[in-house]
């Protein structure tokens, strides 16, 4: 009897983008779905999956019977480089050549000598598109699982308007410092007092054949022929986002911060199995453990972004020059083409106040009590996990919906949580945004705002009243066991 239920379970197939930001999310709805009875294909690109068992150990991604792991290639050429691919060439080669072996891994799994249940339904990330194809030739339910904001996919989702309304591409690279970028961008419902700037970075070209912009177009429409969308996302953050969805999309359904929904879940046998590529520095949260309450910045720009040696020295002589104590996660290919070092002048200057760790546990940070401010490149993961902390936040947005996140954060009329360091960064500026986060009175007012988020966003979360929740169990019961028309 016991194999006969198995092969009823529901059977659901992830399938992230193979990037770091785009793994976690995904794993997080793996990990919730498993727990409301689903059978769990968790499929990583074969680089990842070799990132993965270096990072974590060679048992690393052992699951369960009920939740395995696959691979299928992602198109590129073999490296063993251990550093985030390049963006734009993932996301070409992802959509041309990932729909052949993923069909011919979803034959595998439905081959009647299997032992897994039949697949019957896929949730795939938003830019993974070409899932699509397969779950229509399979008739079974496809969800899109963009893990952007809500505001960064409403905005992507209007490239073709800023295209046709010639805003971009770029007429030439002047465009890019002469001021244009402040041009009020006040049609798109939904997005109140945007710019230019504010838009998702890859309208920043002057080519009209640059890959980035034309697989957002792409991708943005391949998208509506999913039969459900999910975000990363809370109602009472995004509403006015969740109303304009309604017109474009379609159904939208809002089930995060995924991270405290995976934190109701009871203990089980996957809370081992994590997704950072790189190896975590466990020690740390011992030194947290050590500081004061609301005493440490902790700085990090997340798993992509890259800057100039010259803007790690401004941000280490700004951090240093703060008189801040500081947590800095620095991973070895943050400087662009070569390796990030600091002057030793900053190693001594600081050394009684700060930690240096190539990669850490995140979210265990930020929940730190002793964490008191964050200086990040705002992306989604990242100002979400600080939100859901109470953490206010300097942000340095380095491309694509960054930017877009960064405006909201440090809108006084929207979130109210941060405030931002220009992209040509500077050590005075950076000295004295890190002060006024950690010691002035705006600091203290994004401070009262983050913890105000804090509470909604637990709220969401909690059920049976909460947005999120209600969402996860109309999304289950509606799409994924849902057959499809």
């Amino acid at each position: 009897m016991g194999s006969v239920a198995v092969m009823e379970k529901p059977h659901a197939v992830c399938v992230p983008f193979p990037a770091q930001g785009h793994v976690n999310p995904m794993l997080k709805v793996a990990k919730i779905l498993h727990h409301k009875g689903f059978h769990i294909t968790f499929v990583n690109s074969e680089f990842n999956h070799k990132r993965l068992l270096k990072s974590r150990g060679p048992d690393s991604l052992n699951g369960l019977p009920s939740f395995r792991f696959e691979t299928i290639p992602d198109g590129l050429p073999p490296t063993d480089v251990d550093a985030t691919q390049d963006i734009a060439s993932l996301c070409d080669s992802t959509s041309r050549t990932c729909l052949a072996p993923f069909r011919k891994l979803l034959h595998k799994l439905n081959d009647p000598s299997s032992d897994v249940p039949p697949v019957t339904c896929i949730v795939s990330d938003g830019v993974m598109g070409f899932t699509i194809e397969a779950a229509e030739e399979l008739g079974i339910p496809e969800v899109h699982f963009w893990t952007t904001s809500a505001c960064g996919f409403l905005a992507y989702l209007h490239y073709g308007q800023l295209v046709e309304k010639d805003y971009s591409p770029l007429r030439d690279e002047s465009y890019l410092t002469n001021g244009y970028l402040d041009t009020a961008i006040d049609w798109i419902t939904g997005m109140k007092n945007i710019r230019l700037r504010d838009i998702p970075s890859f309208i920043r070209t002057t080519n009209p054949n640059d890959i980035m912009l034309n697989f957002v177009l792409y991708e943005t429409v391949r998208t509506k022929r999913a039969n459900a969308i999910i975000m990363n996302t809370f109602d009472e953050l995004e509403h006015e986002a969740l109303n304009a969805f309604s017109s474009l999309l379609p159904p939208v359904y809002f089930i995060g911060p995924l991270h405290l929904q995976v934190a109701q879940l009871p203990k089980d046998d996957l809370k081992h199995i994590e997704s950072n590529l790189w190896k975590e520095e466990t020690k740390c949260i011992q030194w947290l453990d050590s500081k004061e309450p609301n005493s440490v910045v902790y700085v990090n720009f997340g798993s992509i972004t890259v800057m100039t040696a010259d803007q790690l020295v401004e941000f280490a002589w700004g951090l240093a020059n703060s008189k801040q104590t500081f947590l800095w996660v620095i991973r070895p290919d943050l400087v662009s083409g070569e390796t990030a070092v600091l002057p030793p002048e900053f190693a001594t200057e600081t050394k009684e106040r700060s930690f240096v760790a190539s990669w850490c546990a995140q979210e265990q940070v930020l929940r730190h009590p002793s964490i008191g401010g964050f200086l990040t490149h705002s992306g989604w993961n990242s100002t979400l996990e600080s939100m859901s902390a109470g953490v206010p936040m300097v942000c340095w947005p380095f491309f694509a919906e960054q930017q877009t996140n960064c405006r909201y954060a440090c809108s006084d009329s929207e979130w109210g949580i941060g405030m931002e360091i220009d992209n040509n960064v500077k050590r005075d500026e950076v000295e004295l945004l890190v002060r006024e986060l950690m010691e002035g009175e705006k600091g203290k007012n994004m401070k009262k705002k983050a913890l105000e988020w804090k509470t909604k966003a637990e709220e969401s979360t909690t059920g049976p009243e909460g947005s999120s929740y209600m969402n996860l169990n109309k999304l289950i019961n509606q799409v994924l066991l849902s057959p499809k028309n």
